[in-house]
């Protein structure tokens, strides 16, 4: 299994942060690969998503469901089709630093067996191979990780900042 950790600390009470993330569908906005989210709940266990993705002359819809969740600490989530990936975010009260009243840290992990793709779910172009599509988009989905997690940060307070990532490939 592999995995992607990103973390970072943003200064509004969890409980506002976790509202925020717990609001999917704003994710599009904030991601350079999904173009559009489409679901099919109310953000409880059993919400499914459709997360419409386009990358280079590929277009993919993935579907993911919301398996869990614990306010305002926790979200689970899990794909519904093609791969084997689970996630969660993981909203945590921690002491400010000096000069701010409050501080929360945000984690966000993605786990996932490149292995089990469903290789038929992707017509890919001529000459392309599987092995070189997982090559090109490990790097990415790194990338998107910590570009998501900047532009919530800039949302969430306000302002953009620099905004320390502790990121985490296993």
């Amino acid at each position: 299994m592999d995995a992607v950790e990103v973390t970072t600390v943003v200064y509004l009470p969890r409980e506002e942060v976790y509202e925020f993330l717990l609001s999917f569908p704003n994710y599009a906005k904030y991601s350079k690969h999904l173009e559009d989210v489409d679901v099919f709940g109310d953000g409880s266990p059993g919400t499914e998503y459709a997360l419409h993705f386009t990358w280079w002359k590929l277009s993919y819809t993935a579907r993911s469901e919301v398996t869990a969740v614990d306010p305002p600490e926790r979200i689970d989530w899990r794909l519904t089709k093609d791969l084997d990936a689970t996630g969660y975010w993981l909203v945590e009260s921690v002491d400010p630093p000096e000069g701010r009243d409050v501080a929360t840290r945000v984690t966000m992990r993605v786990e996932y067996h490149p292995e089990s793709a469903n290789k038929g779910a992707i017509d890919l172009p001529r000459l392309v191979s599987w092995d070189w599509l997982f090559e090109k988009l490990e790097p990415k989905v790194h990338e998107e990780a910590e570009r998501v997690v900047r532009r919530i940060v800039r949302d969430l307070e306000g302002e953009s900042r620099a905004v320390e990532l502790e990121i985490e490939a296993f």
